[in-house]
């Protein structure tokens, strides 16, 4: 699948499960960073430009 979610709550898991890469962003709580592919940067630290960037690459 060729998408992508990032997200940092128990909210996003369902999302978590129907994307190709699904990313935590690093404030996450280490249950839902478990359920993730990926880990990225805090919140503060541009973690969302981050993961983009990664995704690109």
């Amino acid at each position: 699948m060729d998408t992508m979610a990032i997200g940092d709550n128990y909210n996003d898991l369902s999302m978590f499960q129907r994307v190709g890469r699904a990313v935590a962003m690093g404030n996450a709580d280490e249950e839902i960073k478990g359920q993730c592919h990926f880990v990225t940067l805090t919140n503060e630290e541009s973690g969302v430009a981050k993961a983009i960037m990664d995704a690109l690459k």
